[in-house]
């Protein structure tokens, strides 16, 4: 596909707009979706013909002291993150606190469990069986 012949000036205007926060069709992001976007043309006339202008957007960018919004995302991403390990971690040290007092209890149980069926299998001595008496008198 062929560039159009304006192209690398609708990629310096769309440059200018999103630097000065002025966007027309793109949400302005500092990225090259962005940038390709807003000048109307495809991502790779910048990641392939126009390797210049994309590294110029970035310098620009950078010069700015601007962080790219991917960037910031990314820096966002891993503040969550490093948070959710931290909470995990909390749990885990809890979780294996506990697994030698569970142990313990269990041990306990078992023993319990074995004492009461050996009281259950030998035969009561306070226990009697009734006989079944048959009266002589069925009225009585």
């Amino acid at each position: 596909m062929t560039p159009a012949i304006d192209e690398r000036e609708r990629i310096r205007a769309a440059m200018d707009r999103i630097l000065d926060g002025t966007p027309q069709t793109s949400n302005g992001a500092l990225t090259i979706v962005a940038l390709a976007q807003e000048a109307d043309v495809p991502r790779n006339a910048l990641t392939q013909r126009h390797l210049d202008l994309k590294n110029d957007f970035y310098e620009r960018v950078k010069e700015r002291g601007a962080t790219p919004d991917a960037e910031a995302r990314l820096r966002k991403t891993i503040v969550k993150l490093k948070e959710t390990i931290a909470n995990k971690n909390e749990e885990l040290d809890q979780l294996r606190a506990d697994v030698p007092a569970l142990v313990r209890t269990v041990n306990q149980l078992t023993l319990e469990n074995q004492l009461l069926r050996e009281a259950l299998a030998q035969p009561a001595s306070n226990v009697l069986a009734f006989r079944n008496r048959q009266s002589p008198h069925p009225n009585d």
